[in-house]
């Protein structure tokens, strides 16, 4: 794997420091830049990309967690901060890890080796995209999970996060994704949008009533009018 490019941004100098001697003596980590101003950092990063921010949260004009929703999607973030009560925050914006201040080399290191696993995982996903599809990865609780098609039963919208039910899992998988993106991934030869908030694996359906409600798995899904067309053909053409 290449060297992970990274930045610091930190408005306490003796903070930036110390992240730059961990930096030093850590090969897998190239460092681009360090920031003792967060709008001097986010100007910057929109010419130069990198792969990972350590980033203080509590900043003057734009704390470390208003900063981390600018970020592409690509860049991976580990907040650094003395207070501890940021951490369940720092988890909804999908940073890899938190580190509490004063920092110690070992904490340190092990978040960079998340980063690592994380990149490597993204990295095989991409490459699997270049042969037939017949798994996709999500992020569930800031780990990549590997979802086999054959497994997905039907997945539920809800707003700006999908639910995928998945035979063998005890729970459902929780993800941040539109339906949108489900829909461009999943195959359509084997899966079908039937309202605004549920696709659903054709091939898993056990029953159809006669007011088009689906039974599959434990729930029961009614199948909307702008979807009615299109799954009536389906059923008509494998009665």
């Amino acid at each position: 794997m290449n060297p992970i490019t990274c930045i610091i941004v930190d408005d306490e100098p003796l903070a930036v420091k110390l992240l730059e001697s961990f930096v030093q003596k850590t090969p897998q980590l190239q460092l681009e830049h360090s920031f003792t101003d967060s709008v001097e950092a986010f100007a910057w990063l929109k010419d130069h990309p990198v792969s990972l921010a350590f980033m203080d949260i509590q900043m003057p004009d734009l704390n470390g967690m208003e900063l981390s929703r600018m970020l592409p999607e690509d860049t991976k973030v580990i907040f650094t901060t003395a207070f501890k009560e940021y951490a369940f925050e720092s988890y909804e914006v999908s940073a890899v890890d938190f580190l509490l201040k004063p920092i110690r080399y070992n904490k340190f290191i092990a978040a960079v080796e998340k980063v690592e696993r994380l990149i490597g995982l993204e990295s095989k996903a991409e490459s699997a995209e270049t042969v037939q599809k017949k798994t996709m990865f999500i992020r569930v609780d800031g780990e990549l999970r590997q979802v086999n098609f054959d497994h997905i039963l039907y997945v539920e919208g809800m707003k700006d996060y999908v639910r995928f039910h998945v035979e063998g899992e005890p729970r459902p998988l929780t993800t941040h994704m539109t339906m949108k993106a489900v829909e461009d991934t999943l195959p359509t030869d084997t899966f079908m949008r039937i309202n605004r908030s549920y696709i659903v694996r054709l091939d898993k359906i056990r029953t159809v009533d006669r007011n088009l409600c689906v039974y599959i798995g434990d729930e029961i899904i009614r199948v909307t009018d702008a979807y009615r067309e299109a799954f009536e053909n389906y059923c008509s053409g494998n009665c």
